[in-house]
């Protein structure tokens, strides 16, 4: 179990969540979304980090330029909240973060969300922010997609969207505790229902309405990245915590990348929550997490 008093502060924000909607099972999407952006709480504010508002290939969102960053290097940030809620501005600390441990800029989309803009709106919108990247000057070679839960299956989906348009794909990609399989066939998403304070299969299955929106496959392999081959996908690092329900998500992906051939990190912090690097600056185990990444990243 995680020993450090600061990385309870997630788990009782995701308490006060799910309390909060148990509560209010009719939450309109609206307070659902102002409740969500208190995901920005946990991190604490990084340093020698600036900001600005900007649009990429028509996209809006945030950059974030640490002090010293290598400009030649991005990371395309797509931020959690299960297609529907989160924003550029819920995660950039959590992005500021994770550009300053590599040494890299990084672009957080506004991209659209459910259930006013269904699947693929959010792929569409990523490969828009990509390209727009490229033509700024970026090599694909120096980009990392990143994301967490749903940003997470972004992060990767896009990647596949890319090789579907003929497209080079990015040099990298990182996922935090990936949300990936729509047909919520996870194991643990039963075996760690007690744990987690946060993710189940309600919560999933009411997200999984408005990304699909009744109609799409919940197998189709751009919403659904278990269902690709990642034969050729470029190096990956995964990480997951040991109490979360989306745990066989992320165990799952990195077996089969690994299968594909794949160069496959996998890192579960035993007792953390979804999307513990949030606790970014706060906690030691996300900052322990960030210099992993970061070890890893330099060493690709």
């Amino acid at each position: 179990m995680a020993d450090n008093r600061e990385a309870d502060f997630l788990r009782e924000l995701y308490e006060d969540w799910s309390s909060r909607m148990a509560a209010n099972p009719a939450m309109s999407i609206a307070d659902l979304r102002s409740m969500f952006d208190e995901w920005g709480k946990p991190a604490r504010e990084p340093e020698g980090v600036s900001y600005k508002s900007d649009e990429v290939g028509g996209v809006p969102g945030i950059w974030a330029f640490p002090q010293d960053a290598d400009s030649a290097r991005v990371i395309l940030y797509t931020h959690g909240g299960g297609f529907a809620v989160g924003s550029a501005d819920s995660h950039r600390k959590l992005a500021g973060h994770l550009a300053s441990a590599l040494g890299v800029t990084a672009f957080i989309p506004d991209y659209r969300r459910s259930p006013e803009f269904p699947f693929p709106a959010q792929i569409e919108d990523g490969i828009a922010a990509y390209l727009g990247l490229i033509e700024r000057g970026f090599h694909p070679g120096f980009i990392t997609t990143a994301g967490d839960s749903a940003g997470g299956n972004l992060a990767i989906a896009i990647a596949f969207r890319l090789r579907e348009l003929g497209r080079q794909l990015p040099g990298s990609i990182i996922a935090f505790s990936p949300w990936l399989d729509m047909a919520l066939r996870g194991a643990t998403l039963e075996a760690n229902a007690a744990t987690d304070a946060l993710v189940g299969r309600q919560i999933l299955e009411g997200m999984i309405s408005m990304f699909l929106g009744g109609t799409a496959d919940p197998l189709d392999p751009l919403a659904n990245p278990l269902e690709n081959d990642f034969q050729g996908f470029p190096p990956l690092y995964i990480n997951a915590g040991g109490a979360e329900a989306l745990l066989s998500d992320a165990e799952s992906l990195s077996e089969k990348a690994r299968n594909a051939g794949v160069s496959v990190t996998l890192s579960v912090v035993p007792g953390m929550q979804h999307v513990f690097p949030a606790l970014a600056g706060r906690a030691h185990e996300a900052d322990d997490e960030l210099l992993r990444i970061s070890a890893w990243y330099r060493a690709l």
